[in-house]
């Protein structure tokens, strides 16, 4: 299984330094292509090329939760499933468009707050890294 990490823009700042320590950890447990895309007239026809024969992950307010374990759960049933690639995609600060929302296969959401669109990467790539270490019994999660 591969993962994209699709984000209108990118981690700036502490944010980056945070984000790209996870992303080179969870590149040690599975295929990974990060794609930041700068906001522009162009960015849904970027996006769509992207995810085109993928099983797309918005993040969303009104996604579903997960705990840390049943997510790990949820991913790797979708490996076993024999899922080729599953794309999380980040929008803007407004959140998806419909065009790209009609693409989705599934939504989560971290939490009922709003977070700032920098520690919501932050945490994207550490919530699949901590998913990623449960489902390969690495002692990065503790359960307590």
């Amino acid at each position: 299984m591969k993962l994209q990490i699709i984000t209108i823009g990118e981690p700036k700042n502490e944010y980056k330094k945070i984000f790209d320590e996870y992303l080179k950890r969870l590149s040690g447990f599975v295929k990974l292509e990060y794609y930041p895309i700068k906001e522009d007239k162009n960015s849904d026809k970027k996006i769509f090329n992207l995810i085109e024969k993928t099983f797309v992950i918005l993040l969303d307010e009104k996604g579903r939760e997960f705990s840390s374990k049943s997510l790990a759960e949820f991913l790797e049933k979708k490996e076993l499933e024999s899922v080729g690639t599953i794309s999380f995609l980040i929008g803007g600060p407004d959140g998806h468009n419909e065009e790209i929302r009609k693409k989705e296969d599934f939504k989560i959401s971290f939490s009922r707050l709003t977070f700032p669109h920098d520690l919501a990467m932050v945490i994207l790539v550490e919530t699949l890294y901590r998913s990623f270490s449960i489902i390969n019994n690495h002692p990065y999660h503790r359960e307590g």
